[in-house]
C-alpha cells in the first residue's frame, strides 16, 4: 500500500485520476462538493471526506482538480480549507486550468502557511485521462517535484518538469491553443470530404495513416464523422474558460494569435447554440451548418 493521498475535485478529470491513485495502490481519500461524486469515489474503494481540511487529516499530498479560481479560494480559504490544517509540510500538487497570477497568488498565501503549492496543469481529454492517456506539465519547487513524482507517474502517462513555478500553466496555455485550432481544422476538414462525397470512415482511416493527421484530428474526428457530441471529453463551456486564458495570456504579451482568434469564434458560435454541454468535437456541426445550410448534426444541450 502506497501512502495515502487526498483528492480534492472528482469530476471528469479528478474522477479518472483517482481511480488511477487507487488502482496503483494509494489511499485516496476524496472532496467534492457534489455528494455523487463522493458516492462515486467510495464505490470505486476511496474513502470520503466532509471538507478540504478533512481530506488532508492523514495525507501528506494532496492533489486538486478545480473548475475555477472561485473553487480554488474555497478550497484553501474557506472556514474549513486547507489553510486551516495546521499541518505544516503539505504538498498541494495543482493540476487545474487556471490563471497564472491566479496560481502564483495561491502559491504565496499557501507559503505562509508552510505548505508547498506545486502548478501542474494537465494536457487530454476526460477520455483520455480514464484510459491514463494525459501528460502533466511540473512546475515549481525543486524538493517538492521529487515528492510529487509517484504520484504523477500513477495518474499519467508522462509529465515533464517545465521548471520554476507558473511555467505549467504557460506551457498549458501553448498546448491548448493548438488544441483549439486543430481541433477546428479536424471539422472544416471532415465538412469538406464530406460535401466531396467521400466515406467518412474510410477518410478517418487514410488521413490518421497520413502527414495530415494530428491528435485531435483521431481523437475527435470519430465523434464529428458521427455527429455526435453527446460523451464530452472537454466540454464546449468548460474550454470557452480555457479560450479566455489563452486570450488573456497573449495580449498580456503582445504576442500575435490570429489562427487561435479566428477559431475562437467558432467555439464560440457553438455556445450560442446551445452546445455548451456537447464536446468540443461540436464546431464540427457549426461548419457543417454553414456548409450546407440545414440543422447542424447533432442535438443541443
Amino acid at each position: 500500500m502506497q501512502e495515502p493521498v487526498g483528492f480534492i475535485g472528482l469530476g471528469t478529470m479528478g474522477s479518472a485520476m483517482s481511480s488511477h491513485l487507487l488502482r496503483a495502490g494509494y489511499a485516496v481519500t476524496g472532496y467534492d462538493i457534489d455528494p455523487s461524486r463522493l458516492e462515486e469515489h467510495v464505490e470505486r474503494g476511496g474513502h470520503r471526506a466532509a471538507s478540504p481540511a478533512e481530506v488532508v487529516t492523514d495525507a501528506e499530498i494532496v492533489v486538486t482538480s478545480l473548475p475555477s479560481a472561485a473553487a480554488l479560494s474555497d478550497v484553501l480559504r474557506g472556514d474549513q480549507g486547507l489553510a486551516s490544517q495546521p499541518k505544516a509540510g503539505l504538498l498541494i500538487i495543482e493540476t487545474s486550468t487556471l490563471p497564472a497570477e491566479v496560481k502564483e497568488e495561491a502559491r504565496r498565501f499557501l507559503a505562509g502557511h508552510g505548505k508547498t503549492l506545486l502548478d501542474c496543469p494537465i494536457s487530454g481529454t476526460g477520455a483520455q485521462a480514464r484510459r491514463r492517456d494525459i501528460v502533466a506539465y511540473l512546475s515549481g519547487d525543486e524538493d517538492a517535484k521529487a515528492r510529487a513524482e509517484p504520484v504523477l507517474s500513477a495518474m499519467t502517462r508522462n509529465w515533464h518538469d517545465v521548471g520554476p513555478f507558473g511555467n505549467g500553466m504557460r506551457m498549458k496555455i501553448v498546448a491548448n491553443l493548438l488544441v483549439a485550432v486543430h481541433n477546428l481544422a479536424a471539422a472544416e476538414a471532415l465538412v469538406l470530404a464530406e460535401k466531396a462525397g467521400l466515406d467518412l470512415p474510410m477518410v478517418l482511416r487514410a488521413v490518421s495513416d497520413g502527414a495530415g493527421s494530428s491528435r485531435m484530428f483521431e481523437l475527435r474526428g470519430p465523434l464529428m464523422a458521427r455527429g455526435n457530441y453527446s460523451e464530452p471529453g472537454m466540454r464546449t463551456r468548460v474550454f470557452a474558460k480555457d479560450i479566455e486564458i489563452i486570450e488573456a495570456c497573449a495580449a498580456g504579451l503582445r504576442s500575435p494569435t490570429p489562427l487561435f482568434s479566428l477559431a475562437s469564434t467558432f467555439y464560440r458560435a457553438a455556445l450560442a447554440q446551445g452546445r455548451g454541454r456537447d464536446d468540443t468535437a461540436c464546431v464540427h456541426a457549426v461548419l457543417r451548418q454553414l456548409a450546407t445550410g440545414d440543422e447542424p448534426l447533432g442535438s443541443a444541450r
